[in-house]
């Protein structure tokens, strides 16, 4: 009987279904003028519950940057590609190619991997629909989605996008970009109960910082209170709170926000 037991306990543990991919490649221009982007893209993803990567997870020394992207890109099933910076750089005069390069990576991928590499998902994103056929024509047909160089419209397209694919967590653009903004204001205070100021952060940290978040104060349901029964709190708003009695003295250092 008990050999019964045991043989039928991993029969189900052997069908169970593996744990779907979640993980999102976002691939961007990585600069103080694109940041608010970077950021608010971060923040999208993990508040529909997916997991943000990105090349800047990368720190591994053995491997070269490309073979580290490449690994990235064949572990992640969506992606988000921006290929809106075409400017010339003012130091070199040249135009920055990474972003439509690791478009490319991920489209050889999918195109010509393997069987795990088959269903991958991807939103390109431009200033306008109909400006990369002069730069990137060999990619027409694409569906290119506009953020018009404006952080909630790419929060409302990726929002949307990210719907689509089966998001765990539901929520709308205006939704979303009021809980970033008030997420940004006490992001010095949650850094500095970590003995550390926000411009000191990393992309780890800062994709740590903000999965935590989510988890703690957005996505668990409020336990409401005899004094908030009647007329429960938003969740951002528990957040700050939370965060403002948690910081200890400000002191004279005064962390910088995220722009």
């Amino acid at each position: 009987m008990a050999q019964g037991v045991k043989r039928e306990t991993r029969r189900g543990a052997a069908m169970a279904a593996p744990a779907p991919n979640l993980d999102v490649f976002i691939n961007c221009p990585f600069d103080a003028q694109y940041d608010p982007f970077f950021y608010a893209a971060v923040f999208t993803v993990v508040r529909l519950g997916y997991r943000a990567r990105c090349a800047l997870e990368a720190d591994n020394a053995g491997d070269s940057r490309l073979l580290k992207i490449i690994k990235i890109i064949g572990e992640c099933r969506f992606a988000m590609h921006d290929i809106s910076r075409t400017e010339l750089s003012e130091t070199t005069k040249l135009p920055r190619f990474n972003m439509p390069l690791e478009l490319g990576l991920w489209l050889g991928a999918h195109h010509l991997g393997g069987a795990d590499q088959c269903d991958k998902s991807c939103i390109v994103f431009d200033v306008v629909t109909d400006r990369y056929g002069k730069f990137i024509s060999d990619i027409s047909g694409q569906d290119i989605h506009a953020h018009d160089g404006k952080v909630d419209q790419l929060i409302s397209e990726l929002a949307a996008w990210l719907r689509q694919q089966g998001a765990k967590h539901v929520a709308g653009g205006k939704a979303i970009l009021g809980e970033y903004e008030q997420f940004r204001k006490i992001l010095p205070i949650i850094c500095r109960n970590q003995n550390m100021t926000s411009d000191e952060l990393k992309f780890a940290d800062f994709n740590i910082i903000v999965t935590n978040y989510i988890a703690d104060f957005i996505h668990r349901p409020a336990e409401p209170s005899e004094a908030t029964k009647s007329d429960p709190a938003p969740s951002h708003d528990r957040a700050a709170s939370a965060a403002t009695i948690a910081s200890p003295p400000a002191g004279n250092r005064r962390p910088k926000i995220l722009p």
